[in-house]
């Protein structure tokens, strides 16, 4: 019973059911409680941020784990959910990349420098 985390009362009550009433009675009597916000506003919320803000930590896309601690109040399989109920793969929206080296236009002119016009008997390896 401690491994389940419930009382005997609780296992009293469930194995009278069965006994009563069979698999017929294996439901909770209670719906439970109401979600603390509408579904269609918790939607929105991480449509928005998935969509129109990126992550702060520097990640190249979003996770549904680092969205959900972001959001705070939305679990990681809501927003796995919402995601799988719209369509949205984070990692496939196209993006534009910032590259932060101030090299990075003379190395970028010499690597396709090299494509367009590779010298002689060598060949081009890319990673």
């Amino acid at each position: 019973m401690s491994a389940l985390g419930c009382d005997s009362r609780f296992i009293a009550r469930w194995s009278g059911r069965f006994l009563n009433e069979r698999l017929a009675g294996m439901y909770a009597r209670h719906p439970g409680r109401a979600p603390e916000q509408p579904p269609a506003k918790l939607e929105a919320r991480v449509l928005n941020r998935t969509l129109k803000h990126k992550p702060s930590d520097g990640s190249t896309h979003w996770s549904s784990y680092i969205l959900a601690a972001v959001l705070g109040d939305v679990s990681v399989s809501a927003v796995q959910r919402i995601w799988r109920k719209h369509g949205i793969k984070p990692q496939r929206l196209e993006r534009h990349m910032v590259f932060n080296d101030p090299d990075f236009e003379t190395k970028a002119a010499d690597l396709i420098g090299l494509y367009l016009n590779p010298p002689a008997h060598a060949a081009v390896l890319r990673g």
